[in-house]
């Protein structure tokens, strides 16, 4: 079974695994983590990254991360090249609770479902009341200050 790595920007993979616990406490306590804080070097964080992994060949891993081409990422992108690892950039909720929820599939398939959840998480809602709409002054309003509710 696949295992889950989010390697971010300090403190977006510690926040992450706080959301994941609201749906998924036993996956989120078994989520491996890695908050990058801004005076680590590459290295650094790659060695810290690698020790939370373990040897390769031990686990398959998915690879979350949030910024393409920040030092999250690139350290993720070495990551990605041990055999049984995939990486997605741009990690957010849906993404990571799609993950979770899919532990049980094949790397290949979680990978897929996981970035179906980050794109068809993001979408733009219409405002409660269409921009065009004309405000009408109620008629217990004697002062016509128009509050809308």
């Amino acid at each position: 079974m696949p295992r889950l790595f989010v390697i971010a920007h300090a403190p977006l993979a510690s926040a992450l695994r706080e959301v994941a616990a609201h749906i998924f406490p036993d996956q989120a306590a078994a989520m491996a983590i890695y908050d990058v804080s801004g005076d680590q070097s590459a290295e650094q964080v790659e060695q810290a990254a690698l020790q939370q992994m373990g040897p390769a060949g031990d686990a398959e891993w998915l690879i979350l991360t949030d910024v393409f081409g920040a030092t999250p990422c690139n350290v993720a992108r070495r990551l990605g090249e041990r055999a049984g690892t995939r990486v997605l950039a741009g990690v957010n909720v849906p993404m990571m609770w799609r993950a979770l929820g899919h532990l049980h599939e094949p790397l290949e398939k979680l990978t897929a479902l996981a970035a179906a959840g980050a794109t068809q998480g993001v979408m733009q809602l219409a405002s409660a009341r269409p921009q065009n709409q004309a405000i009408k002054p109620a008629s217990h309003d004697p002062d016509h200050h128009h509050d809308q509710q």
